[in-house]
């Protein structure tokens, strides 16, 4: 299992924003870490600039997006802007997208929410067109009519992945993809629904094992902690639950709040919640770092105990 770390827009002014996801890439990367993601959050930095950004402090650690929302731009809109960032990046970036929840889509944007599912399928055919590049994307569907011819190509293979937490987005996200990411999904519901699901859809569809990205809050704190570390998480993480989509996904797991979900304790806490998730069939750990205290020189300090510790245990896991 992959080790990575969510990077991205937080609380403050922009120009301090933008050097602070500048510093914590150039952590990661130099701590060995395999992986940053980049959320898209509604209100914040568009993740794909970002990416392109961080790749200019980085040269070996893939960085992608978790997630894109479809809906918000035209799939040839998004095939150029991913393949220019994805050439910026020398051919680290991965594109995770997904058609995110009602009131994102539909509340925010005043965009229809009818079909996601549907519309996913469809605009993943537009996306399929990369691999033909250069040259034209030809695509006739339900939903989408393009005859667009692109002078760029990926300058290496670029993953693509789909926000599945439903079955029959996970069976969209096997035929059409190359994975999967996820928030709000413990390991009993990775174990029990999602891997074997994205898995067999691959599988039937004749293409490779699917990635799958868990996004789990971490937090390295003594054991009389913990429940101050699950408190903090559904304080400051829990929006997404009003999601009908993050509801069910919740059912078919132990957790019943982001709180449960968190890997947090000590060392060997941290390390054995790395092993359930592995064990569970993720492929790549993509950790919410959480700090803990009560004055910003505390939460600082908790961020920093808790990435030294990571930076150990991602030696301890190859």
């Amino acid at each position: 299992m992959r080790i990575g770390v969510m990077v991205g827009p937080e609380q403050g002014d922009t120009a301090r924003k933008v050097d602070r996801m500048l510093k914590d890439v150039e952590w990661a990367e130099a701590a060995g870490l395999d992986t940053v993601w980049v959320p898209q959050i509604p209100t914040d930095f568009d993740a794909l600039t970002a990416v392109a950004l961080m790749g200019t402090r980085t040269s070996r650690i893939e960085i992608g997006t978790a997630v894109v929302p479809l809906q918000a731009q035209h799939p040839v809109h998004l095939v150029r802007q991913a393949l220019s960032t994805h050439a910026a990046l020398g051919g680290r970036l991965a594109l995770g997208v997904g058609p995110s929840h009602h009131w994102i889509v539909q509340d925010m944007l005043g965009l229809p929410y009818d079909k996601p599912a549907k519309f996913t399928r469809d605009y993943l055919e537009v996306l399929g067109a990369i691999k033909d590049l250069p040259g034209s994307i030809d695509v006739e569907n339900d939903t989408f009519t393009v005859h667009n011819p692109l002078d760029i190509a990926p300058v290496a293979p670029m993953p693509v992945l789909v926000a599945a937490l439903g079955p029959v987005m996970l069976k969209i996200a096997g035929e059409r993809a190359d994975g999967t990411v996820l928030w709000m999904a413990d390991e009993r519901a990775i174990g029990e629904h999602i891997a074997p699901r994205i898995t067999k859809a691959a599988a039937d569809a004749g293409r490779p094992s699917p990635r799958i990205i868990a996004g789990v809050p971490v937090c390295l704190c003594a054991p009389s902690e913990v429940d101050i570390a699950r408190e903090r998480a559904n304080r400051i993480l829990a929006e997404a639950e009003i999601s009908p989509n993050y509801q069910r996904l919740l059912e078919h797991g132990e957790s019943k709040d982001i709180g449960a979900m968190a890997i947090v304790g000590d060392e060997d806490a941290i390390l054995a919640g790395f092993r359930k998730y592995e064990e569970a069939g993720v492929t790549d750990l993509s950790m919410r770092l959480l700090p803990i205290g009560n004055t910003r020189d505390e939460l600082v300090a908790s961020k920093y105990r808790t990435r030294e510790v990571v930076s150990e245990l991602v030696k301890e896991l190859r």
